[in-house]
């Protein structure tokens, strides 16, 4: 069997602030979009589609991490000094401090324009998964 990840779905309160925060902050690009209301869009970050729809109700306690469930988006950097200085330019708070990621390496936490629990994670130049 072949399988690849698709896409990724973030119910929004504001799909369309939601949208708008990916590219604005983090450099996605738009796949699709509707043309409805509500609005559904794709969105492409890193080689990976995000579907942005209407949420109906928001989910308690989404930015505890240690809560049942996918919980956060891990996104790899070659310099989490870097990309957080890049970060903080267009607004987003850190506020937790860096600290070892499971593996290897270091991560640092953030939230998305919804609270949703993305980090940055920063491995040795020489990690390879096995």
């Amino acid at each position: 069997m072949n399988i690849s990840v698709e896409h990724i779905a973030i119910p929004a309160a504001n799909p369309v602030a939601l949208k708008n925060w990916y590219e604005r902050v983090l450099g996605a690009k738009s796949v699709w979009d509707n043309g409805q209301n509500p609005p559904t869009f794709l969105i492409a970050l890193a080689n990976v589609w995000f579907e942005i729809y209407a949420a109906e109700a928001p989910l308690p306690g989404r930015g505890n991490h240690k809560l049942a469930g996918f919980r956060h988006l891990a996104l790899r950097v070659d310099s989490l000094v870097a990309a957080q200085a890049e970060l903080e330019k267009h607004g987003v708070n850190f506020t937790e401090e860096v600290r070892p990621a499971a593996g290897g390496g270091k991560v640092l936490f953030f939230a998305d324009g919804e609270g949703n629990l993305l980090h940055l994670v920063e491995r040795p130049k020489d990690f390879q998964l096995r």
